[in-house]
């Protein structure tokens, strides 16, 4: 009979990622066949029952896709003050796919959608440098010297230091376009450093992911991320840790 690590099974069934799992195991929560499991590495097989915090979880199929958000739209499940929310874009069976990071209301671009737990939390750890591409463009010009700034570091926050290597695409007087990339996921990282610098972001798309790449999709277009690409993915990944 064919066994997984039982913190596996649960990342598998998009619950969340195996490390999550460990702790939800650790914490007494985790429950195999009625029987509240704790021991790490607990392997459990096809007809086994595994609930967490006494529901039933199953393995689920791997799902990714590529989407393209347009401005206007926030990066959530569900609104309170009622804002349109990337969902509305989404038929009901990818509903339950989740975002990897997020893009702020007034920003478009790439995002990947999953219910891979495991891959989300990979994407998205503090720990992990992912690199994020991105086109900006702000009011005014910019100079080699507030890329310096950028490169160096700068105070967003109190106590919070944020950085990112940045091009010069095209400037005049007037306007600057920008690609960025960062390895933070600070929140409103760009539009609080250029601010920190006197400048006003007018336009912010993500362009890339890790490895993967807007190219190719349209204003609230979605496209399945092919399994060769996955698996590309998941070697950078292991790669860059």
């Amino acid at each position: 009979m064919k066994t997984t690590r039982l913190n596996k099974y649960i990342a598998s069934s998009g619950v969340c990622s195996r490390r999550k799992a460990d702790e939800l195991i650790e914490k007494g929560v985790v429950s195999v066949n009625g029987k509240k499991v704790t021991e790490l590495g607990f392997l459990v097989g096809e007809k086994d029952k595994v609930f967490v915090e006494a529901k039933l979880v199953r393995p689920k199929k791997l799902e990714y896709y590529r989407f393209y958000k347009p401005t206007g739209f926030i990066t959530s499940a569900d609104d309170e003050k009622d804002r349109k929310i990337i969902y509305d874009l989404l038929p009901p069976e990818m509903h339950n796919l989740k975002p990897v990071g997020r893009l702020d209301k007034d920003s478009s671009g790439l995002i990947i959608l999953t219910n891979d737990g495991d891959l989300i939390n990979e994407l998205t750890h503090p720990s992990i440098k992912v690199p994020k591409v991105y086109v900006v463009g702000v009011n005014g010009k910019v100079h080699l010297h507030h890329l310096e700034k950028m490169a160096q570091g700068i105070e967003i926050e109190k106590g919070q230091i944020a950085y990112a290597d940045t091009i010069i695409v095209e400037s005049d007087n007037k306007r600057t376009v920008m690609q960025i990339t960062l390895y933070q996921g600070l929140n409103r990282q760009i539009r609080k450093m250029f601010a920190a610098l006197g400048f006003e972001v007018i336009s912010l798309k993500r362009i890339q992911h890790a490895i993967i790449e807007l190219e190719g999709l349209k204003k609230g277009q979605f496209k399945p991320i092919k399994p060769q690409q996955i698996k590309e993915l998941k070697n950078f990944l292991n790669r860059i840790q």
